[in-house]
């Protein structure tokens, strides 16, 4: 993929690959492309407080699970999760999953990203009560 590399954030082995974030327009949306290798460490189920997530699949099979449900999102498939709803992501198939995702508002943004980066991508484990206090500072909420 090409584009700036200050637009790209690393969490493990997942991707995200900004497009628009918080410090862009009006904050009233961001957007970027989630890219999910096979088999790869995933955020835990959450849930957002005030920002509402669309997903639509780009590539590959993104499984998605929202309020206990599974969708497997395939190129040109789109799922809303609607703010308040338990949700998580994952890749259970050999090839890696690409999907665009905007939230909005655009209050969870590159920014909630980079901290959690920084917590996860350490030797060892990481700290998951620092990556809850983050997740909560941002208006996620492990479920």
């Amino acid at each position: 993929m090409e584009g700036r590399s200050d637009t790209i954030v690393q969490i493990g082995s997942l991707e995200l690959h900004f497009l628009v974030d918080e410090t862009q327009g009006s904050g009233s949306v961001v957007m970027f492309e989630f890219l999910v290798p096979a088999d790869a460490r995933v955020p835990a189920p959450h849930y957002h407080l005030e920002v509402d997530e669309i997903v639509y699949g780009l590539e590959g099979i993104l499984t998605t699970t929202l309020d206990g449900q599974r969708h497997e999102l395939r190129k040109g498939d789109s799922l809303l999760l609607p703010r308040g709803s338990v949700h998580h992501h994952e890749n259970l198939h050999s090839e890696t999953a690409r999907a665009l995702i905007v939230l909005t508002p655009g209050s969870i943004g590159r920014r909630y990203f980079e901290e959690v980066a920084q917590e996860v991508n350490v030797p060892g484990k990481p700290d998951l009560a620092k990556i809850q206090e983050i997740m909560l500072r941002h208006g996620l909420v492990p479920a």
